[in-house]
């Protein structure tokens, strides 16, 4: 299926730098759409519930096209669920600009496709508890269980109003927990795949590994580090640009994806010597060159290195759907374990939200030391113990 009437304009207008949220985007027309976004250059979120599968599967599409992306699983009907969405979607890839709403009204999707085919012909008095849970089963076999719980909370609704009308005596939809939905977890490199992922990737590219896992720092972010931006003593790197690649290949350096983005990354203390030996064997050698550039000296490309990654990646045994923007999840886990507080985080990983930054207290360059030291402690424990295992499979 092609959409030539929206293609069109979309070329003739590109959206490199925008981001777009397009509702029910996993599959059909809303795939179609964000498909359509993405070759124009937008970083697409790609709102599904339920669709894990397909929603990964078109943003591997959108990854090998060199148009980076996330999954949002919300459920529309929940206002909680989609204010968490929208914090996501602005912490991951930015400010959204483009919102597409092409997922169908609620209740429209469970009532017409799941509770109207299995009660429309029975009387209320009929709906009994038994032919709930045969309904519920059934509808458990034919789709996924997020759908299946949303259908059954409408149920449940109706015959609740039905018992206090005293249209019934009692609600018939009796089976605890079966409203309940829960999201996947997101997928978290260990600190032994990170060092496999760094190893595979080969000594020019592994720094941007560490950076992305344990800083964390964005592609884009990365791809506008120079000379400049690094300092040894303390350990750290200052944000101050993205430099995103168009999909006709051309690089332009501009503004980070939010104000939030400008920032010092305190880094762990095992990086030094990464780090150093970065600086003296692949960064440019002019005073402000580049911190990251290609075996001829050419700066970074994101489709060049999209196909070491996909090879690293494999080579790792990671999955298809896990991207490299993910590391960043293990530097958020590790920041959490070391005690670090939302707002700590979201400093580190150049995160932006109103409603955060409302309530939670100011994470200064100090205590962004502080958290660095913890996540390098952390890091530090988990090779020793690997390493200890190792040797006693080895004895």
């Amino acid at each position: 299926m092609s959409l030539p009437l929206l293609e069109a304009p979309l070329q003739a207008r590109p959206l490199q730098g925008s981001t777009a949220l397009v509702t029910g985007g996993a599959t059909g027309i809303g795939a179609e759409i964000g498909r359509a976004l993405a070759a124009a250059g937008a970083t697409v979120a790609v709102n599904h519930l339920g669709q894990d599968h397909d929603a990964h599967a078109l943003l591997a599409a959108f990854e090998r096209d060199g148009s980076p992306g996330i999954a949002a699983n919300a459920d529309l009907t929940d206002p909680g669920a989609v204010q968490t969405m929208v914090d996501l979607v602005r912490a991951e890839i930015g400010p959204i600009d483009i919102l597409v709403n092409n997922a169908d009204s609620y209740p429209r999707v469970p009532w017409r496709l799941h509770v109207l085919p299995g009660f429309g012909d029975l009387d209320l008095d009929e709906i009994t508890p038994p032919t709930v849970r045969t309904w519920r089963a059934e509808r458990l076999a034919a789709t996924v269980a997020t759908t299946v719980a949303k259908s059954y909370r409408l149920l449940k609704a109706i015959m609740e109003t039905a018992t206090d009308d005293e249209l019934i005596r009692r609600n018939p939809c009796r089976i605890r927990g079966a409203g309940s939905e829960q999201a996947k977890e997101r997928s978290t490199a260990t600190v032994a795949q990170v060092d496999a992922l760094a190893e595979a990737m080969g000594p020019r590219w592994r720094l941007m590994v560490y950076f992305c896992a344990y800083g964390p720092v964005r592609p884009e972010e990365q791809a506008a580090l120079r000379r400049t931006s690094v300092t040894l003593a303390p350990l750290a790197v200052r944000i101050t640009e993205a430099a995103p690649e168009l999909n006709t290949g051309r690089r332009v350096e501009g503004d980070t994806k939010s104000a939030a983005g400008v920032r010092t990354v305190h880094l762990p203390a095992f990086l030094s010597m990464e780090v150093k030996r970065h600086l003296d064997w692949f960064a440019e050698k002019e005073p402000d060159g580049l911190l990251f550039v290609g075996e001829k000296g050419a700066p970074f490309r994101r489709t060049s290195f999209g196909r070491k990654w996909a090879k690293a990646r494999a080579k790792v045994g990671l999955s298809k759907g896990f991207r490299f923007y993910d590391l960043r999840h293990t530097g958020h886990t590790l920041s959490t374990q070391s005690g670090a507080t939302l707002k700590d985080t979201m400093v580190r990983a150049g995160q932006s939200s109103e409603k955060a930054a409302m309530i939670y207290q100011h994470s200064d360059d100090e205590r962004q030391q502080e958290v660095a030291g913890g996540i390098d402690a952390r890091v530090r424990a988990a090779r020793v113990k690997g390493a200890v295992k190792r040797q006693a499979k080895g004895a």
